[in-house]
């Protein structure tokens, strides 16, 4: 994907501040406009690899922050599914407010709604906006768009996800963690607390993995993040690892494999559809086997589900002598709670109020004649011992 060198650079503050909650779960569009501090936005997804990283997104000296005009823009979020959304909506609001920028926000039901979300990209392109910024549901779905996009001369922004294969010019830049790099961190934060079960384990022993669905960049990211990692880890401690279940996973991961000799098996499991109750029931089949110890779920939906499989079956808890440890992304309540009650091991989440400032600020930048380039977001592993530290207290979302 071509991207513009990077000409000013800018500075995004995280704003440690109450994230406010917004409105509708249909798929209506969310606005903000520069006259009003409140919002109607929408409801619903990540982290990185150094869990002491400060809580501020930049790509640069804050001198060159953005300053507004009277620019429209068009934010499409993957769903009105998990407060993730909505904390990203959020700062795309409260930035639009501080630039003197317009905003309208929209996006589908859920995650799975692929078709819905393009029709939502093309709307906004007969809005004829002054940029668009895109959280792809798919990466290839939106392609033709994106072409159109190009050729009427609206400047996409990419959020939380990209499109590798995106029309050549399309995309001016994309604000997203290292997803692959964020399930690697999972991966080295669950396996040291693992190691000795693995290691004096008899038979064979079984990873589980939740992904709520194979066609996002930035969810497979994350799991093949995670796949990849542990069996990293594993094999260097001797032992080894087969992966089985979906096939693009299995596919796509470094190494899957051999079943019948592994020590170690991971399997990964994707719902029909992106809901917590079909990732409960994914995540309860895994649940259920004697040789399971140990889960993972790549996001809020596929967390929330393994933790509601869990209602039932009361196999989760924080000792691997005892218990089944699973690690989450995102936050929420939920895992935020789970946590803090021993039910989940620990989670890695971004911090999507900074990815929603930054879009605004870059597409803002866009509309200004400045070039721009790729921005990296932070993101976090956390636990019970250091939800409340600074650095990771403004990014666990409700």
């Amino acid at each position: 994907m071509k991207k513009r060198v990077l000409a000013t650079l800018m500075s995004v503050s995280l704003v440690a501040a109450l994230l406010v909650g917004c409105g509708d779960s249909g798929s209506k569009p969310a606005s903000s406009s520069t006259d009003s501090a409140s919002t109607d936005s929408a409801s619903t997804d990540s982290a990185s690899t150094d869990s002491s990283a400060d809580t501020t997104a930049s790509s640069g000296d804050s001198s060159s922050a953005a300053t507004g005009g009277d620019y429209t823009f068009e934010i499409i979020v993957k769903s009105y599914q998990s407060s993730y959304w909505q904390a990203a909506v959020t700062g795309v609001n409260q930035k639009a407010e501080e630039l003197g920028v317009k905003v309208s926000c929209t996006g589908p039901n859920a995650e799975s709604d692929i078709a819905d979300q393009v029709n939502m990209l093309n709307n906004a392109i007969n809005n004829a906006p002054n940029g668009i910024g895109l959280a792809a549901c798919d990466q290839e779905a939106c392609l033709d768009a994106l072409q159109t996009a190009m050729d009427k001369g609206i400047p996409v922004v990419c959020f939380d996800s990209g499109i590798p294969s995106a029309p050549a010019g399309s995309v001016y830049a994309t604000i997203a963690t290292d997803n692959y790099a964020a399930g690697a961190t999972a991966a080295e934060n669950l396996y040291p607390a693992l190691k000795d079960k693995i290691a004096s384990a008899g038979a064979p022993v079984r990873i589980g993995e939740v992904n709520q669905e194979a066609t996002s960049e930035s969810i497979t990211s994350r799991g093949l993040g995670f796949i990849d990692k542990f069996i990293e880890l594993a094999t260097a401690d001797g032992k080894s690892v087969a992966v089985i279940g979906n096939e693009y996973y299995v596919n796509n991961c470094k190494d899957k494999g051999d079943e019948a000799s592994a020590d170690i098996i991971i399997e990964v499991a994707v719902p029909a559809q992106t809901t917590v109750e079909l990732c409960a029931t994914e995540a309860s089949v895994i649940l259920n086997k004697a040789d399971t110890i140990g889960m993972f779920g790549s996001n809020q939906v596929a967390a929330e589900g393994i933790l509601t499989a869990n209602e039932n079956l009361d196999v989760l808890g924080t000792d691997p002598a005892t218990s089944i440890l699973a690690a989450g992304f995102d936050a929420g309540s939920v895992i935020k709670g789970a946590i803090t009650s021993g039910k989940m091991f620990g989670a890695v989440t971004q911090s999507p109020l900074a990815m929603g400032q930054t879009t605004v600020e870059v597409l803002t930048k866009i509309a200004n004649g400045e070039s721009v380039s790729d921005v990296p977001t932070q993101g976090y592993w956390y636990d019970s011992t250091n939800m409340d530290d600074s650095s990771i207290a403004p990014n666990l979302y409700d």
